[in-house]
């Protein structure tokens, strides 16, 4: 096998298998969390779980692609009553810190830098399943938010991206280097409000 999306069998234990793991890479990282350790979580036998998923590389990012995408259909919900833009970038970017302050958002991370020249293509399944992915929805709201005529934006791409960054400042970066463990709400809060205004203040109407 090729270890591609289309070896994936999904099966009445799948989800049980995917949470097993899950707990696993959190605890190990990618490199201590065995076969056997997986499928002893898991409940199941390596030989069940070797059904479902060709090598350890597919089910982690499999993990990774299962709760990048829950976050982002979370942070980014516009199909309903339009809020208000500013009301409406509050919601999407408390979801967005919630995950980026997270343990799962931190560790993954960590593992992708660590086994990137090992094994490059983790680093691209988190960016494409994670970051690529929050900029596709936020650029879908951005170009709603212009026919709506909230925003004046010529690249919604360039300023999904733009908006996404803002979300990094300060509070990410520092929990990435271990400088702190667990920001405050008042640390918080203060990024998303900076982030909001300075966003606003080049692309609002």
């Amino acid at each position: 096998m090729d270890g591609t999306a289309q070896d994936i069998k999904r099966g009445r234990k799948y989800d049980q298998v995917v949470a097993g793991a899950r707990k696993v890479f959190l605890a190990e990282g990618f490199e201590g969390a065995t076969v056997d350790l997986i499928a002893r979580e898991a409940g199941v036998s390596k030989a069940t779980l070797y059904s479902y998923f060709p090598d350890k590389r597919v089910l982690f990012i499999e993990v990774t692609n299962a709760e990048c995408a829950a976050q982002s259909e979370r942070a980014i919900e516009f199909d309903g009553e339009p809020l208000p833009v500013r009301e409406m970038l509050e919601n999407v970017a408390r979801s967005m810190m919630t995950f980026l302050t997270s343990e799962f958002a931190h560790r993954i991370f960590r593992i992708c830098v660590a086994e990137s020249d090992r094994f490059p293509e983790l680093g691209r399944e988190f960016y494409h399943s994670g970051p690529a992915l929050m900029v596709e929805r936020l650029s879908e709201y951005f170009h709603f938010a212009c026919q709506r005529g909230d925003l004046k934006i010529d690249d919604v791409q360039l300023a999904a991206h733009q908006f996404h960054e803002l979300m990094k400042a300060d509070v990410f970066i520092k929990m990435v280097f271990n400088v702190i463990e667990t920001p405050d709400q008042s640390e918080i809060d203060r990024v998303i409000q900076g982030a909001i205004d300075t966003f606003l203040a080049r692309y609002g109407t």
